[in-house]
């Protein structure tokens, strides 16, 4: 059996050719990154980048729901600050839906959805997030497959490559503009 050589990359990005062999290139995140939520005010908050989540998932609580013009809204408040619960972030945004969840344990949830933007390094776009009590867990957000995926293509691969080894590869770029 043949092996080819494996050249290790050490750039913060990798070229992709995509199905119509234009070379596209890629920014590597690792891990867990620290990401910035602005339309709920959240400047910065650490994730961990779960490809083996279908959905993402923020620490939230003090969940309630209220209407504003005729919209389903749901006001909340987040501990963006891991161990931190002095440091607390009030938001509000439209209610999506709700959706039932299954977790890891195979315990299932029902939990709102809201819809917001992300940023990630310099990028920014929206995603679909569940509001749920994670205060027993490693990290206050989770970003899952879904919102890493590129719009057109919905592949992981078009948006970004994951170094599983590294951590925060792309957090505070978005404060180098």
């Amino acid at each position: 059996m043949a092996f080819s050589k494996i050249t290790p990359v050490s750039s913060s990005s990798l070229k992709h050719s995509a199905s119509t062999k234009a070379s596209v290139t890629l920014p590597i995140i690792g891990w867990r990154e620290r990401v910035a939520l602005p339309q709920l005010n959240i400047e910065q908050i650490k994730a961990k980048i779960d490809t083996g989540a279908r959905s993402s998932a923020l620490h939230a609580f003090k969940i309630e729901e209220f209407e504003l013009n005729n919209k389903l809204m749901i006001r909340f408040q987040v501990h963006p600050r891991q161990r931190d619960n002095k440091y607390i972030v009030m938001a509000e945004a439209e209610l999506l839906e709700y959706r039932k969840v299954t977790s890891s344990g195979g315990h299932a949830q029902i939990r709102p959805v809201i819809l917001t933007t992300v940023q990630l390094g310099i990028k920014q776009w929206p995603i679909e997030l569940t509001l749920t009590n994670r205060d027993v867990m490693g990290f206050r957000m989770l970003l899952g497959r879904q919102a890493l995926r590129a719009p057109r293509s919905g592949s992981l691969r078009d948006r970004f490559v994951i170094d599983p080894g590294k951590s925060f590869l792309q957090s505070n770029k978005h404060l180098q503009k």
